[in-house]
């Protein structure tokens, strides 16, 4: 097992999820039902502060090892930064329920297991942000997400690659692998309250 093998089991054990957090529903259900430039940016920029907020609260944890730590940091820097480069002066109200359950993350498997969650589930969003300025016949917005989809895939590879050096046992990676279970779920479970709120029933989405 190595982290990559977990990003793809854990794509492949949530297929019906990703298929739904890929889709154009997926975006109506970030932005609200208003599906415009305006609230595409915002719901980007609230996701990546989100992160930045649960990485700042990992970074000063005096249980994380240096490289470890490093990690969080830098991933919080960069996330503030993809925020920064889709709203001019982007602030965060709320933690998304998916943030919830990752910010609730103790050992430093179920941590990186979780982001690793964390990252396939936004890199569909952005993908669905992609084609919607590419339908918006907004060629530079377009390729502004593209070029943040190429960062989060990335990042999301860091992390992977740093879920080697610290699973050192099948339980290590059993927790792990429960982790992105939990955050993709709750962000699922989030995507279904919220166009059920708006009347939609989420069972049609495809």
């Amino acid at each position: 097992m190595n982290g990559r093998d977990l990003a793809t089991e854990l794509r492949d054990g949530h297929e019906t999820a990703f298929s739904r957090l890929g889709s154009s529903k997926a975006m109506y259900a970030l932005t609200g039902g208003e599906m415009a430039a305006e609230q595409v940016c915002a719901a980007a920029a609230d996701d990546a502060l989100a992160l930045a907020a649960v990485l700042d609260e990992w970074t000063a944890s005096t249980a994380e090892n240096g490289d470890i730590g490093a990690l969080y940091s830098e991933l919080a820097d960069a996330a503030r930064e993809h925020a920064a480069s889709v709203v001019g002066d982007p602030s965060l109200d709320d933690l998304p329920e998916r943030y919830e359950t990752l910010s609730g993350l103790e050992s430093t498997p179920d941590r990186l297991g979780g982001l690793l969650g964390r990252y396939l589930v936004t890199l569909e969003h952005v993908g669905q942000m992609v084609g919607f300025f590419v339908g918006d016949a907004d060629p530079m917005a377009a390729d502004d997400f593209r070029g943040l989809r190429s960062d989060l895939e990335a990042e999301r590879d860091r992390v992977a690659d740093a879920l080697d050096g610290v699973c050192e046992s099948d339980d290590d990676w059993d927790a792990a692998r429960d982790a992105g279970d939990a955050v993709i779920d709750a962000a699922y479970d989030d995507y279904v309250e919220t166009l059920e709120s708006m009347g939609i029933k989420p069972k049609n989405v495809c």
